[in-house]
């Protein structure tokens, strides 16, 4: 990665408006997704000629702008206005950040034939000859660029990480939004979950009177469930193994996690664990979704039959 400019520029630079362009299958797409999970409005294949009236437009609209766009040649005739664009950006005194993407010729043809796509330059003919002509109608644009990126070498998770590594810069650390489903085994399986744990095994409210009808939202199943040793000592484990697994998921570049709990109808124990996993989680700052699917479907606690 490289970084144009003197150091004083790059120390000013708050990447608050970025433009994304470069060649094609460089990583324009990922890079757009990353933006848009680190808080920025992403556009993607904006006319140039578009961008002042629209930035003019969402600044208004929101004080702390932060917009990310892709502009590249995909536009056609429409690209060559980019520069004008520039220029009247600067004439307001908007500096955007220049993202300039690139990869070596065997890096993207091999690329567009995993995905079989065909060069926007070339439909009909070869993806070398298409990847040639980009390269010369964005040169003027790569040495104007404020940061130049090859993602040759780069994995997607290592590509994702250089990028918040330069664009999270000032902004709030990451957070993982997290959704925690309760539910019950007898009306099926959460289908988007990434965890599942049942926690079945666990004291059952259904076979005490006085708590059956009640939910695990109530203070006596709460209680009746959370006394239990054995619940102590899962609910220890559980606490332990998701604190170690959130850092990796973030390292990984996982933006969204879904944690599915379950007991027989989803009413009692599955829902006590997932509020206390909850109040857990949000204690430590993350931000947490709870989800009772099953919760009011009616005293469905017992052995199915």
């Amino acid at each position: 990665m490289r970084e144009n400019g003197s150091r004083s520029d790059k120390r000013a630079q708050n990447h608050n408006i970025v433009i994304i362009t470069g060649l094609s299958g460089a990583g324009r797409s990922q890079a757009l997704r990353t933006l848009e999970d680190l808080g920025y409005f992403c556009v993607d294949n904006l006319p140039p000629s578009l961008i002042p009236t629209f930035i003019d437009l969402y600044s208004k609209a929101r004080e702390d702008m932060r917009i990310a766009m892709v502009v590249d040649i995909r536009g056609g005739e429409f690209f060559s206005d980019l520069w004008e664009a520039l220029r009247l950006l600067k004439e307001k005194g908007v500096k955007p950040t220049v993202l300039y993407l690139e990869a070596d010729d065997d890096v993207l043809i091999r690329r567009f034939k995993e995905t079989r796509r065909r060069h926007p330059l070339s439909p009909q003919g070869s993806i070398l000859e298409g990847l040639r002509d980009e390269r010369e109608i964005l040169s003027d644009v790569k040495a104007a660029a404020n940061i130049i990126m090859d993602t040759s070498d780069l994995t997607p998770a290592e590509f994702r990480k250089q990028l918040i590594e330069v664009f999270s810069r000032g902004v709030k650390s990451q957070k993982l939004l997290i959704t925690i489903v309760t539910f019950g085994f007898k009306h099926g399986l959460p289908l988007d979950a990434d965890l599942v744990f049942d926690v079945r095994f666990l004291p059952n409210p259904h076979y005490v009177e006085e708590l059956r009808p009640l939910s695990g939202k109530d203070p006596q199943v709460v209680d009746y469930i959370m006394d239990s040793p054995v619940t102590h000592s899962f609910f220890t484990h559980l606490k332990k193994f998701i604190d170690f697994l959130l850092p990796k998921y973030i390292d990984e570049g996982k933006t969204h996690l879904n944690i599915a709990i379950g007991c027989t109808g989803g009413r009692h124990r599955s829902v006590v664990i997932g509020e206390a996993l909850k109040t857990h989680l949000e204690a430590r700052d993350h931000t947490v979704i709870m989800e009772h699917r099953d919760m009011d479907r009616g005293e469905s606690g017992g052995v199915d039959k």
